[in-house]
Parts: structure tokens; C-alpha cells; sequence
């Protein structure tokens, strides 16, 4: 690297991550064989279409690669159809929405103070902009309650049911959507399709440690970057051969041009380390740290939601009487990376939130053990109840880390 600004940066940001604890559940790290595919000569190769139909020469090698991609991601999550091309979550929910909607069309999804998306309805999001979202609660638990949800699809009758969670700890029984939605469109003037956005827990659903929604929704989309570990970009299943067409157009030519071939070379990757019986059990480690730090901490005395996947929450307003902001300020100085999030029932606005979410999908692919789970568990309610030194603290976060890969070695 000649560019010395940027190599200083570079070297900043390795710095910073090896040193430090992440726990901010929408990421996670990459191998190094994915990071190779990703900075490969295919980033070079401009080659807009899908393979055997491109509008450039040039492109034998790289339909080769994307179909070889397409295959992984269809044999990985056990689908027909898969488009690797979206470059982010976002703009897969974009395609799907268009392969499905018509604008103005009506779309029944969570309150994002519950844990939904931006892409989910959210007023400043192209989501709310082009589609009437409307949206179901948690029950009183925090948990998904299926009768709400039977309730308000028969009071809004949407053309579109979306499950897709930000911020939801526990499982999705997909199944039971499923009926619900075949119950309604048995009556139903114009049925209802179902999306199912699973970009948090694609890893644990590739591992086989939860439903598959694919055998479930008419369309999936996901993010290849959070529990899959893969390189940053989307993806879009279904098994409905006419959906798959009208998805391919709404990503190109409708709303992307050249795919990023690169990535998704490292999507590639990605898909055949996840088909590995190794990830499963990383996959289950990352389940046990989750469940072990939310439990250590429930020990401590702290409201926590509990946890039946990668992630949880942590009411830090009745736990300790600070804020999510200032709750992820205090941890941010003892080198522990986390992000303050509404929980059910938040009395705060989003910039400050009640809560804090905890995620160990990265922490586990460096290496945390239950044991370090549960020591973190133990810093982060130091930390957060304001009386120990912080010095101390950051000397135990290192003592963690140590132990752990470093962030630019880690194999599959």
C-alpha cells in the first residue's frame, strides 16, 4: 500500500478491533479467504446482466464464478432460486418489494420501536416512501403473539406480510405464519404473499438451528455479512419460478447496474465455508455465548429480554438508570463495541433508547468461550453501574482478548 493516509487508517482500524470486544450483533469477520476473494481481479470484470446474458464480452470466467455462487446459496439454504447480486440487505428488500408490490400496495410488518428495519417502514426509509406499511406489536411478553398478528392481517388485509427482525432475540415459528397466511387467503379477495427478511439469523438458519423460512415465504432475503460471515452485500430466495424472474429484473436492470462481482466471488466462499459441519458447531457456540452472558447478567440482577438466538437486549434505564447513548459511550471507553436499541415499550426516542443490544456472532468467530461470555457479562454490569475503575476494566477486556485470533487471521 503506497497511499500512506490510508495504510495509517488501515492499520488504525486492525488496531482497533483486535483490541477491543465486539458485540454489536449485525457483524462478524470475515475469513481470510473470503477478504482474498473480495479484493481478487473480479472487482475489475464490469459485467451487467446474469450469466449467459450479459451486455459485455468478456464474461465466461465470471458467469462461471456467479453461477457456481447461485448454486452454493441454493444448495446451502435448500431453495430453487437465488439471486447472489444485491449489493446490501437493503436493496435486496428493495427488489423483493417490487418483484411483489405494486407502489402505493399495502405491507404488514413489526413496529420498528419492536425490533423491525429502516427498510421495514420507517419514515425517512424508499420503504415507506413507495409502499402503506402498516404494523403489528410484540405481546405483552416482548415475544411475537400469533393472534396479533391474525388480527391485524383480517383488519388490514395487506398484500404483503413481512417477518423480519433488527432486534428480536427469541425464534420464529415460520410455520405458523405460514397457516396463518393460508387461513386468511382462503378468504381473502386478494391474497397475501409472505416475505421473510432473516439478514440476523441467516447463520443460525444455514446451521439447520432454527426453521428455514425458504420452506415457508414466497421470497427471503437476507444480508451475507451478519451471522453468515461472509463479505458485506444481499441476497434474495424463493422457490416460485415466476417470483424468481420478476426479482431478477427488479435487480437488474430495475434498480442495480454491474454486480459486484468480487463480492460475490467472496459470497461464494462464504456459502461453501457455511455448508461445513464446523460452522454449525461455531454457529452453536454462538448461541451458548449469547445465552450465557444474557443469563450471567439476569444473575447480576439486570432486566434482560432473554435470548433464544444470537442476540439480546439489555434494559440499561431499569437496570442502571442511564441511557442506551450513554450506556454504549461507557462501554465504547473500556473498548467494548455495542449499540443502544429501543426495546418493547421504550418511553425514549431512538437517538437515546432504553436499551443496549449484545450480539457474540464476531466475538465467537475470534474465539470467546462461555466462560469469557460470562466474564464480559460481569465487566459490562461493572461498567455500566459507574463504580469501578476504568483502567481495571479495560485491563480485563484485554486480558479476554488475548487470548483470542487475531482479526486478520482467522480461518473458516
Amino acid at each position: 500500500m503506497k497511499d500512506e493516509a490510508i495504510k495509517q487508517l488501515m492499520n488504525r482500524e486492525v488496531e482497533r478491533q483486535n483490541r477491543g470486544i465486539e458485540l454489536i450483533a449485525s457483524e462478524n469477520y470475515p475469513s481470510k479467504d473470503v477478504r482474498e476473494a473480495c479484493s481478487s481481479i473480479f472487482m475489475a470484470k464490469y459485467a451487467e446482466g446474469y450469466p449467459g446474458k450479459r451486455y459485455y464480452g468478456g464474461c465466461e470466467t465470471v458467469d462461471e464464478m456467479e453461477t457456481l455462487s447461485i448454486e452454493r446459496a441454493k444448495a446451502l439454504f435448500r431453495c430453487r432460486y437465488a439471486n447472489v447480486q444485491p449489493h446490501s440487505g437493503s436493496q435486496a428488500n428493495f427488489a423483493a418489494y417490487r418483484a411483489m408490490l405494486n407502489p402505493g400496495d399495502k405491507v404488514l410488518s413489526l413496529a420498528l420501536n419492536d425490533g423491525g428495519h429502516l427498510t421495514h417502514g420507517s419514515p425517512v426509509s424508499f420503504s415507506s416512501a413507495d409502499y402503506t406499511f402498516v404494523h403489528y406489536d410484540l405481546g405483552n411478553d416482548g415475544r411475537l403473539d400469533l393472534e396479533i398478528i391474525k388480527r391485524r392481517l383480517h383488519e388490514e388485509k395487506p398484500r404483503l406480510f413481512l417477518a423480519g427482525y433488527s432486534a428480536y432475540p427469541f425464534a420464529i415459528d415460520f410455520a405458523a405464519m405460514r397457516k396463518i397466511i393460508d387461513d386468511y387467503n382462503a378468504q381473502a379477495e386478494t391474497p397475501c404473499l409472505f416475505m421473510v427478511d432473516m439478514a440476523h439469523i441467516a447463520g443460525i438458519v444455514a446451521a439447520g438451528l432454527c426453521q428455514n423460512p425458504c420452506d415457508y415465504a414466497d421470497a427471503v432475503t437476507s444480508t451475507t455479512h451478519k451471522t453468515l460471515r461472509g463479505p458485506r452485500g444481499g441476497l434474495i430466495l424463493t422457490n416460485r419460478e415466476d417470483l424468481a424472474k420478476k426479482i431478477n429484473f427488479a435487480v437488474f436492470p430495475y434498480s442495480q447496474g454491474g454486480p459486484l462481482e468480487h463480492i460475490i466471488a467472496g459470497k461464494a466462499v462464504c456459502f461453501l465455508e457455511d455448508s461445513k459441519p464446523e460452522f454449525r458447531a461455531y454457529m452453536q457456540l454462538v448461541l451458548d455465548n449469547t445465552k450465557a452472558c444474557c443469563d450471567e447478567l439476569m444473575k447480576l440482577g439486570c432486566v434482560c429480554s432473554g435470548t433464544e438466538n444470537h442476540l439480546f437486549l439489555l434494559d440499561v434505564l431499569s437496570s442502571f438508570g442511564i441511557n442506551g447513548k450513554e450506556a454504549q459511550e461507557r462501554l465504547g471507553e473500556i473498548d467494548i463495541t455495542a449499540n443502544k436499541n429501543m426495546i418493547h415499550g421504550d418511553t425514549l426516542p431512538p437517538q437515546q433508547a432504553s436499551g443496549v443490544r449484545f450480539g457474540f456472532a464476531a466475538a465467537t468467530t475470534r474465539g470467546c468461550t462461555k466462560e469469557d461470555a460470562k466474564e464480559i457479562a460481569h465487566i459490562i454490569y461493572d461498567a455500566l453501574k459507574g463504580e469501578a475503575d476504568k483502567q481495571k476494566l479495560i485491563s480485563r477486556v484485554q486480558s479476554i482478548v488475548s487470548r483470542w485470533k487475531n482479526v486478520l487471521e482467522l480461518e473458516a
